[in-house]
């Protein structure tokens, strides 16, 4: 029985970009950043706490406003270079549900990039309490916006992004 829920674990982790079992201990730290947003009235659905497709666009919201804030190269320069980001895989878990007026922090940092992609972590913080209401992950992959075809990640862009 141990055994099994030791497995569990290891999957979850796995699953959600969090584990630390890595036997890499070089892995490259990036940056965390935050974002603070506030849940207005068409965020919420008909139980009366925001949809969970709006959790989704709190970290859409956060990572634009975060790719010129903080990484100093806004997503209008990446379509003036013929490039865009589309998601790949998301996954997300909620932990708490968020209600009208609650203000958030949507914390995001890199956790890993590779050629073509970016695995993309976050949080959602309720503000007034400190306790997590969503976490998880995007993949995104970098495409060629006349092709629509993956591109390599330009490497002054990987400069920019790896702080």
């Amino acid at each position: 029985m141990r055994w099994n829920n030791l497995e569990k674990i290891e999957k979850r982790e796995a699953f959600f970009g969090n584990n630390n079992s890595r036997k890499n201990d070089t892995m490259k730290l990036y940056s965390k950043f935050e974002s603070e947003l506030v849940v207005r009235p068409d965020d919420i659905d008909v139980n009366n706490h925001v949809h969970f497709s709006r959790y989704l666009d709190y970290v859409l919201a956060a990572r634009y406003d975060q790719m010129a804030r903080c990484y100093t190269m806004a997503m209008e320069e990446f379509v003036a270079l013929g490039y865009s980001w589309v998601v790949k895989e998301c996954c997300i878990e909620y932990k708490r549900a968020l209600v009208m007026g609650d203000t958030v922090i949507v914390r995001t940092w890199i956790q890993e990039l590779r050629e073509t992609e970016v695995t993309v972590g976050f949080e959602i913080i309720k503000k007034v309490t400190g306790k997590l209401s969503a976490s998880g992950r995007f993949e995104y992959t970098m495409v060629n916006a006349n092709t629509g075809r993956a591109e390599k990640i330009p490497q002054a862009v990987v400069d920019k992004y790896s702080i």
